[in-house]
């Protein structure tokens, strides 16, 4: 009841994103789970819990103990803590709760881990080359959605919400929908303008039955989904390379590295990516030192 207050109140008066929102969801569905789950033997013992107030920061630590036994992540431990505390924090502005249980847990130290990124000579290769994607409909789809993630630095959330309206040929722009529905402008280069000209004449002589209006489409015309994106990119980056993580996000990360290589400032990367703050984008700086640390190793003769 009060965790279906909680998902309407950031679905529609915060207008998270649906990606965040099923997050969210998950997140407070496992935290009951395992408040009156028989394998909880504090709650084997006692009743079970009927409402928030019953909720003490034991049980959340309690919990936090049980998913590191679980071998998850210092960094998805503590996003499922975040879902904890604004829940609690929205009780308590509710006047659900008269404290917030929530508010003594203390985050997990994460170790700070460069982003992933491909080899951009590679990637330009690749999708320069006439050999990797085919003519039709399929082939330059899966293009257009490779060359959109690595020419524009956008999200997966971002690519799946585009619509055929959003793309300015005259401006060579795009209107993408960003985290907490704001919107910014990225502007995209003659190849791409070309590149989404060829595949929305091939997705027109589809003659799909259903009318979505995604740019974005399955082979059968319906709107794609997050897995089919996944799995595109990792088909094709797996001509290039070896590496374990072959993500969406990867040529997100990619697109910020090789503007910074080639001179960018770090606000204008900032507002490619729609990040809320400089420091979110500070972490592509270390990818550079470590680049510059590896030319000095195999240029200088005393390194």
């Amino acid at each position: 009841m009060f965790s279906e207050r909680f998902i309407r109140y950031i679905q529609f008066e915060k207008r998270y994103s649906p990606h965040t929102v099923s997050a969210y969801q998950s997140d407070l569905d496992q935290f009951t789970l395992f408040l009156n789950g028989p394998e909880n033997a504090v709650a084997a013992q006692e009743p079970a819990i009927t409402h928030p107030n019953q909720i003490t920061h034991h049980d959340i630590r309690n919990w936090m103990v049980e998913l590191m036994g679980q071998k998850l992540t210092a960094r998805s431990v503590n996003r499922k803590m975040a879902t904890l505390r604004k829940y609690f924090k929205f009780l308590l502005q509710e006047s659900v709760i008269v404290e917030n249980p929530a508010s003594k847990i203390r985050s997990q130290k994460v170790p700070k881990n460069l982003p992933v990124v491909v080899e951009e000579a590679r990637l330009t290769q690749m999708l320069d080359s006439n050999e990797i994607f085919t003519s039709d409909f399929t082939g330059q789809r899966d293009k257009l959605v490779v060359e959109m993630l690595f020419g524009t630095g956008m999200r997966l959330a971002e690519l799946l919400g585009l619509k055929d309206q959003d793309i300015n040929y005259y401006e060579g722009t795009l209107k993408v929908l960003g985290k907490r529905n704001k919107e910014r402008i990225i502007p995209i280069n003659t190849e791409l303008r070309i590149l989404l000209g060829n595949y929305l004449e091939l997705k027109k002589n589809q003659q799909f039955h259903n009318n979505s209006g995604a740019l974005i489409v399955t082979t059968k015309g319906a709107d794609a989904y997050p897995k089919l994106i996944y799995l595109i990119v990792q088909k094709y980056l797996s001509n290039i390379s070896t590496q374990i993580k072959k993500s969406p996000h990867v040529l997100r990360h990619t697109f910020a590295t090789t503007l910074l290589n080639n001179g960018a400032d770090l606000n204008s990367i900032k507002e490619l990516l729609g990040h809320a703050n400089l420091s979110a984008t500070q972490i592509y700086t270390h990818n550079s030192v470590e680049r510059l640390k590896s030319i000095y190793k195999q240029a200088h003769p005393k390194a």
